[in-house]
């Protein structure tokens, strides 16, 4: 717990991941500062666009920096580069020019050397920039929670909508994460600050499922029986792609789709042991009324 009101700057605070990491802040006697497009009312903020200029005069007084958000919104490569790989270096090199003490970047497991996924390159390229700044940089598997959002959010929603779904490959292994032991390390990482590790560190939990067998031990949380119907990736791929060009809103990216196809054969989780963390492994069950109401408060 800490004994001053210290300051903690958070980007991506009304997502997913970067809001489990604001409340456990909060929670841990943290000022929490959310960098974003609007400030919330009430709430300290600094208004903030991924790709646009940061001046470091804005940042000062902070203890420590989260970046979190992603824009997904570009969808070519050289778009993406200005906004998630330029814009993460604008954030990064202004945060350690107002001498913002702990740099936390949150990349991702679908980063890593060959990845085909444009996420993953971009993730990838940014910790490049974060750890020469002396960043501690992050790989979190496939979060998940008693409130799913992100990925596991939409594969949750897509078991509780539908008894047939489609299923492209099935066979890929997915590595998961419980949102508490990656936020907890997340925040253990502001509190004690000290030398960064040299390399990325792939938090996760080391026996992975099939994307089949998550989607049916989803669909047997919900006492629901699903049926599954092979599809060819390309061709889901090509119609998604296609929708994104059209501006058709969709469940999945095709980019997230090259990312389950070719994921990261054999990630290290060695520096994870070597930080000594332990991830739990999946167990989940829909949230109750109660839960939800509990949490809530």
């Amino acid at each position: 717990m800490q004994n001053t009101r210290e300051r903690c700057l958070v980007t991506g605070a009304t997502g997913y991941l970067g809001g489990r990491v604001a409340a456990t802040l909060e929670r841990d006697g943290w000022e929490v500062v959310e960098l974003g497009r609007r400030r919330r009312p009430g709430a300290p903020g600094i208004v903030f666009s991924l790709g646009d200029e940061v001046r470091p005069i804005d940042l000062s007084g902070a203890k420590a920096l989260v970046h979190c958000a992603y824009d997904f919104q570009p969808l070519t490569w050289s778009d993406i580069h200005r906004v998630n790989v330029t814009g993460t270096a604008k954030l990064l090199r202004a945060a350690s020019e107002a001498a913002v003490e702990r740099l936390v970047y949150i990349s991702s497991i679908s980063a890593f050397e060959g990845c085909r996924s444009l996420y993953g390159r971009a993730k990838f390229e940014s910790e490049r920039v974060a750890l020469s700044l002396g960043a501690v940089v992050i790989r979190p598997a496939l979060v998940f929670g008693d409130r799913p959002g992100a990925m596991f959010g939409r594969l949750v929603k897509q078991v509780e909508r539908a008894r047939v779904l489609p299923l492209v490959g099935g066979a890929q292994y997915q590595y998961l994460v419980h949102e508490q032991d990656l936020t907890e390390f997340i925040c253990r990482c502001v509190e004690r600050g000290g030398a960064s590790p040299s390399v990325a560190v792939t938090i996760g939990h080391e026996r992975p499922l099939t994307l089949r067998q998550l989607l049916e031990q989803l669909a047997h949380a919900h006492g629901r029986s699903v049926a599954f119907v092979p599809l060819p990736w390309q061709l889901v791929w090509a119609v998604i792609k296609a929708a994104e060009w059209c501006h058709v809103p969709m469940e999945f990216r095709s980019d997230s789709l090259v990312s389950l196809m070719y994921q990261d054969p054999s990630p290290d989780f060695g520096p994870m042991h070597e930080l000594g963390i332990t991830c739990r492994p999946f167990a989940w069950a829909p949230p109750t009324a109660a839960s939800r109401e509990a949490q809530a408060h």
